[in-house]
């Protein structure tokens, strides 16, 4: 089989795959006792998405997505300074 890709899905393919990898860069920096459950969280996230073939969607979960590590680096952040 075969898969076709356009320019529009191979940009999209690699800024999801850009924010999956900035999430798990982050979820390095989380305590040792959450750090499993947050890698876990974030692979999960991915997984229920995976097959997702609306273009528009996809752009509205890694939106939604960049806003959530956005939050999380900042609670990181919080967590570090404290």
């Amino acid at each position: 089989m075969v898969l076709s890709f356009d320019l529009q899905d191979f940009i999209l393919r690699a800024r999801v795959l850009k924010l999956y990898r900035q999430a798990l860069r982050t979820a390095r920096r989380a305590p040792d006792h959450a750090r499993v459950d947050l890698k876990q969280i974030i692979r999960q996230e991915m997984e229920n998405n995976r097959n997702c073939k609306d273009k528009q969607r996809v752009r509205f979960l890694i939106s939604e997505g960049l806003e959530r590590l956005k939050g999380l680096d900042e609670m990181l952040d919080m967590q570090g300074n404290a």
